[in-house]
């Protein structure tokens, strides 16, 4: 059978730069970072105190109170980011076939500060167990699309994908098969995370994971640089409405670009650490391109997975090297992780999003907060530092990875 073609028609962000698509886009292009004192809880006793929280958000200003109260942060995210989709691609609710609209959403742990309340409230009482009953509901990661799909009565394939950090990437290479194979017109996809919480942020830091740089935390994300010392914790959403090219022409959609394919592949290495030669992240680009139908000179633009750790950033970039040989130094590589900080199950969503407006404006975001030179990391490479770079880019790759040893990666083309 022949496969349809899918673009992308809506975006909605959430991040820790911006709460808006726009506002998300004008921090990247500037450069800004998301990176600032936690807020959320007394950090005195904690290694990490900063994260990239998301700002000035309170969920009442979108959310009826009591529907509010019903749903963790990680599900009013989602919320937000994905009615701002909806609009953005100026669905009409009334006119579409609701049977044919899903909903494919990515979350990597779900209900953080949910589970963590109702446990540190148990342990504080008599042994009585006193639960709310919206506990459980508000906790499990599938919660997400669930209500996303209650509330506009889409009643399509609706299910989360769970792949640590690479979620979200997952999630859009489901809706785009859901949509090739012909089961689906349109697909809310994307993902939400809300983990800087006591839980979060002390279980990072145990695994030695987090930058520790409390003195300068809107410096700590430093992807590439020499003098990284791990990743800084991000929360936030991102959407995209994923739509079949006839259904979206029909209707006289505009069309931000087109997914041109996917790839998934394993590590089968470590559970947290990369294989230190990137073999499986090698795997996920080639079967990206052969998925897209494209050749590696065809790219103009990676955002990479980029975590700012010593040893991930160094194998993605030899990997790079290996799947692009000579045309790699051609490619404007950047990690937005640098601004946004690491959004684990939201990550591939918001960093899918800015490779698309990079193909609409013609503008590469930097990759901020670099001053020293890392000797394993080849010198040819345009890391995009610093400072945004002009690029007529007609393909952007975009890179998730995830503990465990998940990878997806997902191209976008400009139609």
């Amino acid at each position: 059978m022949e496969l349809k073609r899918v673009v992308v028609t809506g975006l909605g962000a959430l991040t820790p730069i911006g709460n808006t698509k726009e506002e998300y886009w004008d921090g990247l292009i500037s450069g800004k970072s998301g990176a600032a004192p936690i807020t959320y809880y007394d950090t005195e006793k904690f290694k990490t105190k900063f994260a990239c929280e998301v700002k000035n958000f309170k969920a009442t200003d979108f959310l009826d109170r009591k529907e509010a109260r019903k749903m963790d942060k990680f599900a009013q995210y989602a919320m937000v980011a994905s009615d701002e989709a909806i609009a953005d691609a100026k669905l009409n609710l009334d006119e579409v076939n609701k049977l044919r609209v899903g909903v494919i959403w990515g979350a990597g742990i779900g209900g953080l500060e949910t589970f963590q309340q109702e446990v540190l409230n148990y342990a504080g009482g008599d042994g009585t167990p006193r639960f709310n009953p919206f506990f459980i509901p508000k906790m499990i990661a599938d919660i997400a699309p669930a209500n996303i799909s209650i509330k506009h009565g889409f009643m399509g394939p609706n299910y989360t994908t769970v792949s640590a950090c690479a979620s979200s990437a997952n999630a859009m290479f489901d809706a785009l098969n859901m949509i090739r194979l012909g089961h689906c017109d349109v697909i809310v996809t994307g993902g939400s995370e809300a983990a800087v919480t006591i839980a979060g942020m002390g279980g990072f830091n145990a695994m030695h994971a987090l930058s520790t740089r409390n003195e300068s935390p809107e410096t700590a994300s430093r992807p590439f640089d020499g003098t990284r010392d791990g990743f800084v914790l991000g929360e936030g959403a991102g959407a995209l409405i994923l739509e079949e090219y006839e259904h979206a022409k029909a209707r006289g959609a505009k069309i931000y670009a087109e997914v041109a394919g996917g790839g998934l592949s394993s590590d089968a290495h470590h559970m947290t650490a990369p294989h230190p030669e990137g073999i499986g992240v090698v795997e996920v680009m080639k079967n990206c391109l052969e998925n897209a139908g494209l050749n590696p000179e065809d790219v103009d633009h990676i955002n990479t997975h980029g975590t700012s750790t010593p040893l991930g950033d160094v194998a993605e970039l030899k990997a790079i090297s290996k799947v692009f040989g000579s045309h790699a130094k051609n490619i404007n590589i950047n990690s937005t992780k640098s601004m946004t900080g690491h959004l684990l199950g939201a990550a591939g969503a918001i960093e899918a999003i800015s490779s698309i407006l990079a193909i609409e404006h013609g503008i590469v975001p930097p990759t901020i907060n670099h001053t020293t030179v890392d000797e394993n990391i080849d010198p040819e490479l345009n890391l995009t530092l610093n400072k945004a770079q002009k690029r007529d880019v007609k393909v952007a790759m975009s890179n998730t990875f995830g503990f465990g040893g998940h990878n997806a990666c997902v191209l976008f083309k400009k139609i």
